[in-house]
């Protein structure tokens, strides 16, 4: 599972109302925590750089919220989907894994039938 804990964004305005829009736009998100507008100058002229800055959870709260294994016996749930091998995890800390290499199938050599060449010595390589 995947949250969005921080945001940064960057804005740019031509007037220094428009930043400012812009700032008060960001202010109805409650995880604004900071904003900053900033005046520029090139050589076409000024312009204002609007910096936004959103913090949606810490980490600590992101993993307070995390679901909670229900697994009988204090066993690891391994119904969910997921990646790789599947395992569980026993009261004395123990962890029992199935055997992947049963669901492989047969290896077969794509070069069992290839003989190999011989090597002819040439006085014309330069190695």
């Amino acid at each position: 599972m995947k949250k969005l804990l921080n945001q940064k964004e960057q804005h740019i305005a031509f007037t220094r109302e428009g930043a400012e829009e812009i700032v008060l736009a960001a202010k109805e998100n409650d995880a604004l925590i900071m904003n900053k507008i900033s005046e520029k100058h090139n050589k076409n002229g000024q312009y204002f750089l609007v910096d936004l800055t959103y913090q949606y959870d810490t980490p600590k709260d992101a993993m307070e919220g995390k679901p909670k294994d229900d697994a009988p016996d204090g066993q690891m749930n391994i119904d969910e989907v997921h990646e790789g091998v599947p395992y569980t995890v026993d009261q004395d800390g123990s962890v029992t894994m199935g055997n992947a290499d049963d669901d492989l199938p047969e290896f077969e050599d794509p070069f069992a039938d290839v003989e190999a060449k011989e090597e002819v010595a040439d006085e014309n390589v330069p190695f």
